[in-house]
Formats: structure tokens, sequence, C-alpha cells
């Protein structure tokens, strides 16, 4: 694999990006398929659009520029771009076939690696992408209790039971949903209290993501727990983004608090598209029953199964969580030393868990500074570090990584504390610059 620094250059062109986006404005809306890459994320004009290559640590551009990359991809990639013990596994299975009238024999084997590893899993069954499994986890806890009500917390993807109550982003759905879907906030377990105290007897599920950016507060998770077992709700983690980052188990098996069901998808199959819902038996028989309807063609898809198998195997034999929060809290601890160091303390920091974390960037009145961000981000997309905000460590980053990457965040920094000292943000900005991200519209704390 390639590990070599990446090129540092202020002349980088991104002239094939550019023309792709033109291209894709004319036949994709938005001209992505996924809201988080779409160009407005980015500094247009500056930041790459169209990556053609991966490994390891490493991508490469449309153009042909290399780049740490920092994001995984949005989470999928776990171990690392083209990691050869998954690429290996499913370029076997591709001279063996994927899809078969029957059921292969790898959806029995992985779904017995969820019971072995995963502390709620009982039994599992596959799709594609998280919104299938937390639509499902939502309409199974439904089934099971004979109730109505979802009471959530978190983004749980585009279906209107998650989007009914996002103001902004509800068209389409109609008013009636959202009547069903309740928000709480996340370590306010008066707020989720509060949801029942309004719909007696008709709460079906709490579903939460276990952990964002902030950390469990006075047994959060516990009290979550207690409060679903006490009222007959089905307990829902969306693991979609922890699930075999935080732990081989998810955040369930880090935090040592147990749901009824469990989403998973990002991180199972470093990056080949399933999705799963594991959970305890007495909630996953609903999906048998004949009057619950489930189905979808190409949750049969061998490759992505064979995947996964390789991908938890790799994650049983070797210390990949180790390495990944290595990497993730020599990263964070490194960035707030240096914006210390650079009196930029209160105008930024690197906040979460190691496995994920977000550096943000705040105005003095301690909102969020998407100009700010905009002019780090072209400055480090220009020294071949791929900053989109999020960070995700992989298997893969290695100390040299590290290194490059702090190096030049240390340089990015530099030219910002300098820009904001000559009140000059805006006229160094080469580009557009980017927008909200889904998650701050969608109220999470990034």
């Amino acid at each position: 694999m390639s590990r070599g620094s990446p090129l540092a250059s202020s002349d980088r062109s991104t002239s094939q990006s550019q023309k792709l986006v033109e291209r894709a404005s004319k036949v994709i809306p938005s001209a992505t398929q996924t809201g988080s890459k779409q160009p407005t994320q980015f500094v247009q004009g500056v930041s790459p659009s169209h990556i053609v290559r991966g490994d390891g640590s490493r991508l490469w551009d449309a153009d042909g520029n290399e780049y740490i990359d920092c994001n995984a991809a949005l989470g999928p990639i776990l171990l690392g771009h083209n990691y050869p013990a998954v690429t290996d596994a499913v370029k076997a299975q591709l001279d063996e076939g994927t899809m078969f009238t029957m059921e292969h024999p790898l959806h029995v084997e992985v779904a017995e690696l969820f019971t072995d590893v995963v502390p709620c899993a009982e039994m599992v069954r596959f799709a594609k992408s998280g919104n299938d499994v937390t639509t499902l986890a939502a309409k199974v806890a439904r089934a099971y209790t004979d109730r109505d009500v979802i009471a959530t917390q978190g983004y749980h993807g585009w279906p209107d039971v998650w989007m009914s109550n996002k103001p902004g982003l509800d068209a389409g759905i109609p008013d009636a949903v959202g009547e069903y879907t309740e928000e709480f906030e996340y370590n306010d377990i008066e707020s989720v209290e509060q949801i029942f105290e309004e719909h007696p007897d008709n709460v079906a599920a709490i579903v939460t993501t276990p952990v964002n950016l902030e950390e469990p507060e006075d047994g959060f998770l516990e009290k979550l727990r207690d409060l679903a077992d006490r009222e007959g709700a089905v307990l829902v983690f969306d693991e979609v983004l922890t699930g075999f980052r935080f732990a081989l188990g998810g955040a369930q098996e880090y935090f040592g608090v147990t749901p009824d069901l469990a989403c998973f998808a990002k991180g199972m199959a470093n990056g080949f598209p399933i999705s799963a819902l594991a959970g305890k038996r007495k909630f996953m028989e609903v999906i048998g029953r004949n009057d619950f309807f489930y189905s979808m063609t190409y949750a049969g898809d061998a490759a992505s199964l064979a995947a996964t198998k390789a991908s938890i195997t790799v994650q049983r034999e070797e210390n990949v969580h180790e390495h990944i929060f290595r990497v993730g809290e020599s990263l964070m601890h490194s960035y707030n030393e240096i914006a210390g160091e650079l009196g930029l303390d209160g105008r930024t920091r690197a906040h979460g868990f190691p496995p994920r974390f977000v550096i943000q960037f705040f105005d003095e009145d301690g909102d969020h500074d998407q100009l700010v961000r905009s002019l780090f981000m072209q400055e480090a997309h220009k020294r071949g570090v791929l900053y989109t905000g999020g960070h995700i460590p992989t298997y893969s980053h290695t100390d040299e990584d590290v290194d490059t990457i702090l190096s030049v965040y240390h340089e990015c920094l530099e030219v910002l504390a300098d820009a904001l000292e000559n009140d000059d943000v805006a006229d160094r900005l080469e580009g557009d610059p980017v927008g909200a991200t889904l998650r701050q519209r969608t109220g999470e704390n990034e």
C-alpha cells in the first residue's frame, strides 16, 4: 500500500472535478447521490468533488491529487480502503457468483458471527442501508407492542418516520406521520419520560444513537434501559455509525448497556453495501409473523456478506480497535494543543470520541462559523489532507499519517490565526464557502 507523504502544492488543479460537477448538475439532483457529498459541502473550485481511487489511508481525486482520508467515506471504511483481506474475500466470491435463487451459506455464517460478537444479537436480518434497518426496527417495535409512537433522538436516515419531525426537511411527508414521532434530547431523561406521559401506553420504542459527540451522563443509557423495561417499550440503538467502531460489539459493548434491537451498517463490511438489524429473539421473531412483511432481493448479495465475514474476522484476530482509539486520541489531543498554542482554543476544537470526532469552528458568540471552517478546509485540501469536519480513523492510518495530518493542520491554523487577526477570512477564500452540514440541519451537535 502507498504510505508516502502527500505532496503539498498551492497550485493543485481540480479542473476535472469541476467539469464532473458541471456534468452531474445536468443529470443528478443536487449533483450528488449522497447529501453529505454534495458540492456545497466543500469549497467549490478548490476542493475535489470526485474520488477515483483509494488505498489504505489514501485517496486520489479525478485530477490525480493524493490525500490522506480523514472521514472514512462517511464511516463505512473501518480497516482501510482496498484492505487486502476484504478485497480478496470479495474477489473470491465474485468468481463464484453474487446473487442466487436460494440463500447462500454466508447468510448463516455471518448471522452466527453477529450472535457471537454483538451483545443483543440472538437473531439477525440483513438489508442494504442504514435507512432500511432503522425503519425496520421501528416497524418491529410497533408490531411487537401494538403501539404507535416512536420516541427518538439523533439522525436515523431519510424515511418518513425519522424526517416527519424535522422542520425544513419534511417535504413530501404527510403531517399525520409526524404525530407518531416524538423527539427527545440526549442526556435528558426527563424529556424521554415526558413523551411517555403525553402518550400513555402508546410508546412503542425508544430509538437513539447510543453516543454522538457527548459522553452519556448520569447513567443516561442505563436509565433508558430501565425506562423501556418499566413502560414495556422496545429499546433500539442505532449503531449504524458506532457499530464495529467503538468495539467489536459496538457502543453497546463499549458502554455496557444492551438494547433490545440494534441497527448496523457502516463499518460492518469495510465499505461494501450491507446493513443488519440484530436483536433479542422475542422481538426479531416478529419479522417472521404472517401479518408482518419485510423482504428485499439484494439482502441476498453474497459479495457484501463475504466482505462482512472478512472484516469481522480481522477485528477478532487483530488489535483493530486499540489502534483506532490510539490514532484518534493522538489527533484530538494534539489538535487541541496546537489550537491553544496559537490562541485559537476559543475558536476551534476537536470534540467527540477517538473513533469518531469532529473539528469544529466557532465565532466570537460561540456559534458555528462556516466561513472560518471553509478557510481551514481550503488550506487542508491544498496541502493534501481531506478534512471534511468529521474524523473517523481507520486501521490503516499510520503514525506517519498522524504526523502529516498534524503538521498540515498546524499550517492551516497559522493561516487561520493570521486571517482572524487581519479580519480578512472571506478575502482569502478561493472558492465558494461550505454550507451547513446535514447533522447541523437535523439539530445534532456538529
